[in-house]
């Protein structure tokens, strides 16, 4: 009987991984964003319809690059790096550095500004103008490296 049950489940599901949304290697917006972001863009107002909709355009329309752009709490935009910019950056920490807590916002000595992107919380002692490497890795994000620490911490640019 169990038996039964666990075959019949795993053909359902291999059913499901199978059709044709799958087999064409695309994943819907709702696979790809996260329950926040999906929220955030307002695509949680449409219908299933509209969303099977928008997930049918964007599957025949692949070849369209699409540029989310939010903004921080103070309503000034974030800065996505296109891929063609994404490239190593090395340079200085304006100032004192001492780690990371929450959502800490590291300021480098070229211009740029970089905000930690996850939780947690490092102390690597008192350093004055650390080097800085911040590495593109997959999916878009960053990581960032201080001369200074044992460890690294995810990071976006957002100046």
């Amino acid at each position: 009987m169990y038996k039964c049950i666990a075959v019949t489940f795993s053909l359902a599901v291999f059913g499901l991984l199978t059709g044709p949304a799958w087999a064409a290697g695309f994943s819907s917006l709702e696979e790809r964003m996260s329950q926040s972001e999906f929220h955030a863009a307002g695509l949680d107002k449409l219908s299933p319809d509209e969303l099977k909709t928008l997930d049918e355009w964007l599957r025949t329309h692949n070849a369209v690059v699409t540029t989310v752009i939010t903004t921080t709490p103070s309503g000034e935009p974030l800065f996505y790096p296109r891929d063609s910019d994404r490239e190593l950056v090395e340079s200085r920490i304006d100032g004192k550095f001492s780690g990371w807590r929450g959502h800490s916002v590291f300021t480098l000595e070229n211009g740029q500004e970089w905000t930690q992107q996850e939780s947690g919380a490092m102390d690597c002692g008192s350093a004055d103008h650390p080097k800085v490497k911040i590495k593109p890795m997959l999916l878009g994000s960053w990581l960032m490296y201080v001369s200074s620490c044992s460890n690294s911490v995810r990071v976006t640019r957002t100046k």
